[in-house]
């Protein structure tokens, strides 16, 4: 049993017993075990080098974690601290998570406690207010209808998108133009049931041989936008009005060892939006591909090509409100020699 100073130091002098401190300690470690049990504490930390080829440039696009000053230097880029309680077996569950985000990059997800003082200023690219976040903040729970009835209740992360905020959770460090026009965090209520083990999305059954294990995404979200941004991101453009974004993605399994592929289908239309020039709506879409290999236990490629078009009206546009095209190819090598650190190298051209 370990003592705090304080309770030692109240020993020594004889204000209280040492066999009374013991009792006391144990009693309060069994209400903190009682209450924390089953609790968790993590996170990562992520930092970088970067440089960019274009001195002209500077690389900030709502899709790159690149932001004004990143280039060409190292980086802090975000600190991530998760907090969370897991739903347990038993039939009536409970559960939370608390996920905060520190640091520049923290300013992405669009949730920033701040006002967006870049916004005030006409200017939407990104949120200057703050380098705190609150990625995810909610209640989770279990009502025992059929194989389970689950909700969350208030900040969570989009049901939608191939890729996350989160860089220990996508194949490449800098994110792809489809997750800069999809949603990023709902506020709200989420309910979710289980009809059966392909309920989440469409997977291929191990009689299908090579594409055993495939698995087929699809998801729409409509609704009205928060502050600051066109979808919830960095995403410059509008404040206000209703957008709705369609989302598929599917993973395939080619049957060779190691080797992965996959696509992404994001389209996104909103109207009567405010921007800085007024009221607007418009649309835009992006095609993706992703290929992966595992060429060693440590040593893995990531690749990634995107399409997008910004048709007639929307917020990213050139003064001229012309359609245009974006393009992007992004290669990742990634060596984990470390146990817990992901190390990648990465070239991207837009």
């Amino acid at each position: 049993m370990k003592l705090n100073k304080w309770t030692v130091g109240l020993a020594a002098v004889g204000a209280i017993s040492l066999s009374s401190a013991v009792q006391a300690e144990e009693s309060q470690m069994n209400v903190v075990n009682a209450v924390t049990s089953g609790t968790t504490i993590g996170g990562y930390v992520s930092t970088s080098f970067s440089y960019n080829f274009n001195t002209a440039v500077q690389g900030v696009t709502a899709a790159n974690p690149m932001g004004a000053g990143q280039a060409n230097g190292f980086n802090l880029d975000v600190v991530n601290l998760t907090i969370e309680k897991p739903l347990d077996e038993s039939e009536w569950a409970a559960g939370y998570k608390a996920e905060f985000l520190f640091g520049p990059d923290a300013k992405y997800v669009g949730t920033s406690s701040l006002a967006n003082t870049a916004a005030a200023n006409g200017d939407f690219s990104y949120d200057t207010g703050s380098d705190f976040a609150i990625k995810q903040a909610y209640v989770n729970l279990r009502a025992p209808v059929g194989n389970g009835l689950e909700f969350k209740m208030g900040v969570f992360d989009t049901i939608i998108g191939y890729e996350a905020y989160n860089f220990n959770a996508n194949p490449n460090f800098t994110r792809s133009l489809g997750w800069a026009i999809e949603p990023t965090q709902h506020t709200g209520l989420l309910s979710s049931y289980r009809i059966n083990d392909i309920v989440s999305a469409v997977t291929a059954p191990e009689d299908m041989g090579a594409l055993a294990g495939s698995t087929l995404y699809g998801g729409v979200v409509y609704g009205r936008v928060g502050t600051g941004s066109i979808t919830g991101n960095a995403t410059p453009g509008a404040t206000g009005g209703n957008t709705t974004s369609w989302y598929a993605g599917l993973t395939l399994a080619t049957g060779v060892e190691g080797l992965s592929v996959g696509g992404a289908f994001d389209y996104l239309d909103y109207r009567n939006t405010a921007n800085t020039s007024g009221a607007a709506s418009g649309s835009t879409w992006v095609g993706g591909l992703y290929a992966s290999y595992q060429a060693t236990e440590k040593l893995s490629f990531h690749t990634r090509g995107e399409y997008q078009r910004l048709n007639t009206g929307y917020a990213d546009l050139s003064n001229d409100d012309a359609p245009s095209n974006n393009w992007e190819a992004t290669v990742t090598a990634q060596y984990d020699l470390w146990q817990n650190v992901i190390s990648r190298l990465e070239f991207r051209w837009d």
